[in-house]
């Protein structure tokens, strides 16, 4: 496929000093400025001033330059506009009006992640110790952005956009809610889910396994209990292990690990989801308030998040 990651995010606060100090407690290390690094995707986010919380731009890494002549070929066909700069194509989503770059950039090679020695029935791996999950105390620290959630409130113009125009394939299909949709190997790179009105509904950041998962949340949540949102759990969608923690903006923050790897298309088959199998397998149900964030009202009155 011509997309192979979600290369990084730009997002609008209202107060980027508290947003700052939020994603450094996240684990993302502060590279200057408002820039936010990954342990192996390198600069990943950046925050910038906004009236209210919004996604202004995603971008997307590409191959070669045959891919940006290709995206802007099906973008024009859709009627839909593009600007091409270097190796960058500009161009925005017309249902929330986020901005949509594509970067030829190198694929990204991930250091093979060792597994701590694990004792389970039958299979004894570590013995007169304890397990590293216990013992561990370093800060956990994203090794790369994962994927995004965006509302819509035209999702069959959301859904032509990146299925038809940048040619994103579909994992999981939530039945009336929304899809999962791929460009990497990564089960879901975005999730476009209908909504009233154009926002952003969180960021999801890969970590290396459960542990670091439960440590970094204690490390988020250490005198700050209103970060927390939802988890420990794990997902049907993706079978991936989640915590999600929100900004003072609002947005909400993801650790993942343990996500689907789709290296071949024919393999996968999508699946149409129905009830609590469209958001997790367990954990305890998700609270009310992700499902519609708090500030969905206000946003609709004084301006949206896409």
């Amino acid at each position: 496929m011509a997309l192979h990651r979600l290369d990084s995010i730009v997002l609008g606060v209202p107060d980027l000093d508290s947003a700052t100090a939020f994603y450094e407690d996240f684990g993302l290390a502060h590279v200057g400025g408002h820039l936010f690094a990954t342990q192996d995707g390198s600069i990943q986010l950046s925050l910038v001033a906004a009236p209210t919380r919004r996604l202004v731009t995603a971008t997307f890494a590409v191959d070669d330059a045959d891919d940006l002549s290709r995206a802007q070929r099906n973008l024009t066909s859709l009627g839909l506009a593009s600007a091409r700069t270097g190796g960058r194509v500009s161009t925005v989503e017309p249902a929330t009006g986020t901005g949509i770059d594509l970067l030829i950039s190198p694929r990204l090679e991930q250091e093979r992640f060792t597994a701590p020695a694990v004792n389970a029935p039958g299979r004894i791996d570590r013995v007169n110790a304890r397990a590293d999950g216990a013992v561990l105390e370093t800060r956990t620290k994203p090794r790369r952005l994962g994927h995004i959630v965006l509302g819509t409130p035209n999702f069959d113009a959301s859904h032509q956009f990146f299925v038809d125009a940048l040619g994103f394939k579909i994992s999981d299909i939530v039945k009336g809610e929304g899809v999962f949709l791929r460009c990497s190997t990564d089960h879901h790179n975005i999730l476009i889910q209908r909504a009233p009105i154009a926002f952003m509904h969180h960021s999801s950041w890969q970590v290396d396994d459960v542990d670091a998962i439960g440590r970094g949340a204690m490390d988020m949540l250490d005198g700050h209990p209103e970060r927390h949102v939802w988890g420990l759990g794990r997902h049907y969608a993706g079978s991936n292990f989640f915590w999600y923690f929100k900004d003072p903006a609002g947005n909400f923050a993801e650790y993942h690990s343990d996500m689907d790897f789709i290296p071949e298309d024919a393999l996968w088959t999508p699946e149409e989801l129905e009830g609590a199998r469209g958001l997790y397998r367990w954990g305890p149900p998700p609270p009310p308030s992700f499902i519609k964030p708090d500030d969905l009202a206000d946003l609709m009155i004084h301006g949206h998040s896409g």
